[in-house]
């Protein structure tokens, strides 16, 4: 409102005044971490990769390259230097130290590298908040006096370390050639990075080839072309292109706020050691009822007489009282519940995760080849962790938080007396007929809401699953990824309703009138959309549950308009084709044996219903699984009344609203017939297979269990997503260190007669 800011690279008034302001917030940072202006330029960048990714440039234009080494316990951003050094060596403590001794990993055939070095480490491990010697730099510079060898340039990641501990480089004997660091990590405000070079090694960048907007004196583009960077200061040379001038105008704003709310560095240092201390000791001493400890600590205890200390920052994984490692995805779920922020995985240290959990290459690449991805759920590999639970505190976090999470720990894993799940296991080969079809339910639009099939009609059964199920989905206009209930719960209020007579999917929003959207829209329901105007389908890639899929997108704006002003996020409605190949074809993720093919070339008798198609020979695994279209991981879900029924019972008496079976979105409901004695809850688990209706009917595998997210802690009626029943269930049912509900079913076989299921029908168990 009173002041007029322009781009730095002009003469004007607003540009002069840009400048100034973010010289002095350049001025500002250096003397907050006790750099000398004399001794060290400043380079403003988008985060601590981007300038990791600047010195980078900077050793890989070297006229002959560069060899490079790292520590263990580098960042992922650290390791990816590799990629541009003539050599690389990991470097472990012991290895590091015997370089300082003289013994140097940088020798080849034609004897010791002469090539530029640069070695690369943490502060602070962002994994477990181990802290490395800053007396590394000069212990090594040092040794290269000693021995007559070039000195190895040394780039310190202070990431982790300077978001809560003082990092005052004027203090240093010999301070690194260069550092990194992410200011929104210290401050949370703005998304800033910044790259600290020694002028001692400012010279390295006159290798640097790119030169962009507004750092350079002159350029000739046509005949002998040439250039002149600027020379005056070196963050001239590498700020290309115009400053996000109003972020580094906002860290000075930042900087006023810091010392106002925490005084000084060493403050927020003293907070947040006194925390991490209390949420160590609090971890640590958690034992079940057997002494086994709940938590297996990859963090170590603070010692006062450790001159290093240890950072905020405590690693861990949880186990059973029999030893069994807990998932950490599932922790992470039921974390997010409890609104509390922690972070599971690889957290981006390669290096020091397997290091803790002793992996050794030959375990990651099978775990790899097994389906572990960097963010995936697939955690636990032949009952092994592959990732570890990271819990970091901050200026702003207080005790109460601490005190909650052990609590949250304590409550959820801890172990008082001797537990096991709820099992079933059969005495008889096979159940007496005392179960019948209570819902068949199915869900036309992934994640939305469901149809439910009236009394009195027969549903068809494909291989895919119920027809209809799951054929549409909807997609981010600009990802491609399905959208789902767990972030946009008001999808359960979408409904899809199948109206055969008319040959559409009549579409409605259940939440209240909505001021931009029409009270229902129609979709054809025709195999080939594509049929009826090819001017509102194209095809686009998505990604469902990790799959790579090819799906028609309906351009409509009627449509598009639709649903992405119910869900407030740009989308697309899709349809995946059935029985596709390639991207166009999916498989449970259940291991399943091979499912025969259709015979006897029976015809549709549910227009538009999935297109019969020929056997498709084996790939990959599909002689093991079963066809998908949108559905998770397998074609059926089937939820049992008295599982529901013990559940309900198990809620917390403060729980007002019983649980129905609806809110696990199955596909088939069955329980006991009125009058009969019900089976145990949970004896869907030890089920081997069933058959619905008389016996000239399709007969359905079991696949195994059902593991659940939070999604089903939103309700189908409201769309409001709550803490029940996940909560519930991960205290009283955890099985494999996951919190199972419901069983995956498949078709087993397709006979000469159509398999079709109704309510009512009755259902044989074995």
């Amino acid at each position: 409102m009173t002041n007029l800011l322009g781009n730095p690279h002009s003469l004007s008034l607003s540009s002069q005044l840009s400048s100034s302001r973010v010289e002095d917030a350049r001025l500002r940072l250096l003397t907050f971490l006790g750099a000398d202006p004399s001794e060290f330029d400043l380079v403003f960048v988008a985060n601590a990769t981007a300038a990791i990714k600047l010195v980078t440039e900077a050793f890989r234009a070297a006229p002959d390259g560069f060899s490079y080494a790292y520590h263990q316990s580098a960042h992922t951003s650290l390791v990816g230097i590799r990629e541009e050094a003539k050599a690389s060596y990991c470097l472990s403590d012991s290895m590091v130290e015997a370089w300082i001794q003289g013994v140097t990993p940088f020798v080849s055939d034609q004897g010791i590298d002469t090539r530029p070095l640069l070695f690369s480490y943490t502060a602070q491990s962002h994994m477990n908040g181990q802290r490395y010697p800053l007396s590394w730099t000069s212990r090594l510079r040092e040794s290269a006096q000693r021995s007559g060898s070039s000195e190895p340039y040394v780039l310190l990641d202070a990431a982790s370390y300077a978001a809560t501990s003082p990092l005052d480089l004027s203090g240093m004997e010999s301070p690194p050639d260069f550092v990194a660091l992410s200011l929104y990590k210290i401050f949370g405000f703005p998304d800033l990075g910044a790259l600290l070079v020694r002028r001692s090694a400012e010279p390295i960048f006159q290798n640097r080839r790119y030169f962009g907007g507004g750092t350079v004196d002159m350029v000739i583009c046509e005949e002998d072309p040439c250039h002149v960077r600027k020379q005056q200061f070196l963050h001239d040379q590498l700020e290309d292109g115009t400053l996000p001038v109003h972020s580094i105008l906002a860290l000075d704003s930042a900087l006023n706020v810091y010392h106002q709310q925490f005084g000084s560095m060493s403050r927020v240092s003293s907070h947040t050691s006194y925390l991490r201390d209390i949420l160590y000791a609090g971890l640590s001493s958690l034992r079940h009822y057997n002494g086994r400890p709940v938590c297996v600590m990859y963090s170590k205890a603070r010692i006062s007489e450790d001159p290093l200390g240890v950072g905020p920052v405590v690693a861990f994984n949880l186990q059973s009282s029999m030893g069994e490692w807990i998932s950490t995805a599932e922790l992470e779920k039921l974390a997010g519940l409890k609104k509390i922020h922690i972070r599971t995985g690889g957290v981006c240290c390669p290096g020091g995760v397997a290091s803790a959990l002793d992996l050794t290459p030959k375990d990651i690449r099978r775990n790899f080849a097994s389906g572990v991805r960097c963010g995936s759920l697939h955690d636990l590999v032949a009952g092994r962790p592959t990732g570890v639970i990271r819990a970091s505190l901050g200026a702003m976090s207080i005790k109460s938080d601490v005190d909650r999470f052990i609590q949250f720990i304590s409550e959820f894993y801890q172990e008082g007396t001797p537990t096991s799940p709820t099992t079933f296991h059969p005495t008889a080969t096979e159940q007496p007929t005392q179960l019948e079809v209570k819902s068949v339910i199915v869900y036309p639009i992934k994640s939305c809401g469901g149809f439910h099939i009236p009394v009195g009609s027969r549903w068809r059964v494909k291989r895919e699953g119920l027809a209809w199920d799951r054929e549409w989905c909807l997609v981010h206009q600009g990802s491609g990824q399905a959208l789902g209930q767990k972030r946009y719960p008001k999808m359960a209020l979408i409904k899809p309703e199948i109206d055969f007579p008319n040959d559409v999917l009549r579409i409605s929003y259940r939440g209240g009138e909505h001021p931009d959207v029409p009270a229902e829209i129609t979709i054809p329901l025709s195999v080939n959309p594509n049929l009826d105007d090819d001017s509102l389908f194209r095809d686009m890639a998505s990604r469902v549950c990790g799959d790579a899929i090819t799906a028609q997108t309906y351009t409509s704006p009627e449509t598009t308009n639709f649903f992405s002003s119910i869900l407030g996020v740009p989308c697309f409605l899709a349809r995946f084709p059935a029985g596709g190949r390639g991207r166009s074809r999916r498989s449970a993720k259940p291991p399943t044996p091979k499912i025969s093919a259709p015979r006897g070339g029976s015809s549709l008798e549910i227009p538009g219903s999935f297109p019969d198609h020929p056997p498709t020979p084996p790939e990959s695994d599909s002689e093991h699984s079963a066809p998908l279209l949108l559905a998770n991981e397998s074609p059926i879900l089937l939820v049992h009344t008295p599982s529901v029924d013990y559940l309900n019972e198990s809620l917390s008496p403060s729980t007002s609203q019983r649980v129905p079976p609806t809110q696990f979105r199955p596909n088939l409901v069955v329980g006991p017939v009125d009058g009969s004695e019900a089976l145990p809850a949970y004896s869907e688990e030890s089920w081997q297979g069933l058959t619905v209706g008389s016996s000239d009917t399709g007969v359905f595998r079991v696949m195994g269990k059902c593991f659940r997210c939070q999604m089903v802690c939103v309700d189908q009626d409201t769309g409001v997503r709550g803490e029940e029943p996940f909560v519930t269930l991960a205290r009283t049912r955890r099985v494999d260190g996951k919190v199972p509900f419901g069983v995956h079913v498949c078709l087993e076989s397709e006979e000469a007669t159509t398999p079709w299921v109704s309510v009512g029908d009755p259902v044989f168990v074995r």
